[in-house]
């Protein structure tokens, strides 16, 4: 498998290209019956109701950002390398909407290089397809200047080709911006202004590639959003909550809090959880609402308890949380539930020293403990 590096260095040998927006002379059509060459105005709206199938609207739409198209030479091989990829119908109409210029361009220098780059960083062709409609702005870059360097930059802030081809099948917007002017200086600033080092950043990049492409002056802001709830910036945890921030809006923050005080959190009850497992915030209203009614009047756990242990909130109620609970209620009937056992250890232990705790040591004397379900519900206990 080729590396970027040597994509880069085979690619400075080729003519340097450009994203040319040419409007095409009059010339012959091989691939369709709309006329190559005419005096219409109308010959792109026409063009792009025939050939692409967009409606009379929408092609006049998307003519008006090119009105000079004359020739559908060029256009016909465009549609034509794109069909034989298995980009049709909505896709390619949401392409050409997307940028319609493309149409103009030279197969060969402007689309061909593209789609064989992609696969040989390791995509299958139908991956290279999906990628390019979750990417579309990698039609646009220019090989040689951005799209191979760019990639080369996301490899290494990833870590790995692997995690980078990842991402890139992912929905993730990150190819679309820009290096110099938006992901270095966040990086700079985390680094330089936070004091979070380069590998912790890298942990969070990897799994959402998303925070780093925000706007410079957003990031500041998720910045003085966790100092402002009291998260100093030397904590571990402070990279992690303006991760969780940068997802939360400050208005489902607000109702998130205003909930959890309804439940009996002080202020400094939601300052301790949340530097201790901000991502509870990222459930939804609803399901933050059922876990803590399920915590505080089924099992009764005290709300303090809840915000000094607040991993327990990451638990499926259905997969976990009310399987071991009705666990728990089997061992209570039998007289088997000690008082000693914290109830936060015992939502939140491991699959395998659960088991090993609570449920092997009484499968002989207790066999309905076999009916209850765990994690999968396809699955039980033993």
């Amino acid at each position: 498998m080729l590396h970027l590096h040597s994509l880069v260095r085979r690619q400075a040998l080729l003519p340097s290209i450009q994203l040319r927006r040419v409007f095409f002379s009059t010339g012959a059509s091989a691939t369709t019956s709309v006329a190559t060459a005419s005096p219409d105005p109308n010959f792109l709206v026409e063009y792009l109701m025939n050939a692409c199938g967009f409606s009379a609207d929408d092609a006049s739409k998307v003519s008006k950002s090119f009105p000079r198209f004359r020739s559908a030479e060029k256009a016909d091989a465009v549609l034509g390398f794109l069909r034989s990829h298995g980009i049709d119908g909505a896709n390619l109409r949401k392409i050409i909407t997307w940028k319609p210029g493309f149409l103009c361009w030279d197969v060969e220098t402007n689309l061909a290089q593209k789609f064989k780059i992609l696969q040989e960083m390791g995509l299958s062709e139908s991956d290279a397809v999906n990628v390019v409609m979750q990417h579309p702005v990698i039609l646009s870059l220019n090989v040689q200047n951005t799209l191979l360097p760019r990639l080369k930059i996301w490899e290494s802030l990833f870590g790995s080709r692997e995690i980078l081809l990842r991402n890139l099948r992912s929905c993730n917007r990150f190819m679309s911006t820009s290096i110099e002017n938006v992901v270095r200086p966040n990086l700079n600033f985390l680094r330089d202004e936070c004091g979070i080092p380069e590998d912790r950043v890298s942990r969070v990049i990897k799994r959402h590639p998303g925070f780093i492409v925000q706007n410079p002056e957003s990031l500041r802001a998720l910045v003085d959003r966790a100092e402002g709830i009291g998260i100093p910036r030397e904590s571990k945890m402070f990279l992690w909550i303006l991760d969780v921030l940068h997802g939360v809006s400050r208005e489902k923050f607000e109702v998130q809090v205003k909930l959890l005080h309804s439940f009996g959190w002080s202020n400094s009850d939601f300052t301790a959880a949340f530097k201790k497992r901000p991502a509870f915030l990222w459930h939804s209203t609803e399901v933050l609402q059922r876990k803590m009614e399920f915590f505080i009047k089924d099992v009764e756990i005290k709300p303090s308890e809840i915000a000094n242990h607040p991993i327990v909130l990451a638990f499926s109620l259905e997969k976990r949380l009310i399987p071991r609970f009705q666990l728990m209620k089997i061992l209570k009937s039998e007289g088997l539930w000690t008082s000693n056992i914290k109830l936060h250890n015992f939502f939140s232990s491991p699959d395998p020293k659960f088991l090993q705790s609570f449920v092997l040591p009484y499968k002989d004397k207790l066999p309905k403990l076999a009916e209850v379900k765990g994690h999968n519900p396809n699955c039980k206990f033993i």
